[in-house]
């Protein structure tokens, strides 16, 4: 979905929530494979039983890879991403959790090098089927300023 909204539309506070999605097996597997990451942790389970998690652990790149996905369904023609800030992983995604994001902006300053654009930081928390948090982070983009006319 596209939807116009330049810097200054965009409200400080205004939060919004994406749908769910279930971490299969096969999602470790095709992110190993992508990544070259076939650390024990996330695809030996045998390995994984005697630790304290007692099982696999999704790769933290993959449960950023897919909480971040997951907000892509609002297209801003005038946003682009400038980056990633303040990446946590403060709990262990599993096989068979389900994760959704929270986004929520939190400031929106001016671009000390583009005129024409602002900077909007979104919090972005991924929660699991519990609420909790297994992501965070915070998401800085480039938007447009209304032109004048």
């Amino acid at each position: 979905m596209e939807r116009l909204h330049y810097f200054e539309e965009i409200p400080v506070g205004e939060t919004r929530e994406t749908s769910g999605r279930t971490i299969t097996e096969t999602d470790f597997v095709v992110h190993a494979g992508h990544t070259g990451d076939f650390f024990p942790h996330h695809m030996d389970a045998e390995f994984m039983k005697s630790s304290p998690f007692g099982q696999r652990i999704a790769h933290g790149t993959m449960t950023f890879a897919i909480g971040i996905g997951l907000t892509a369904r609002e297209i801003n023609p005038v946003a682009f991403t400038y980056g990633y800030e303040r990446l946590r992983f403060p709990k262990p995604v599993f096989i068979g959790d389900t994760i959704r994001t929270r986004v929520t902006i939190s400031s929106k300053d001016e671009d000390p090098k583009r005129l024409t654009h602002g900077r909007v930081v979104e919090k972005c928390e991924v929660l699991n089927q519990r609420n909790e948090v297994v992501m965070a982070c915070e998401h800085i983009l480039l938007v447009q300023k209304r032109p004048k006319s």
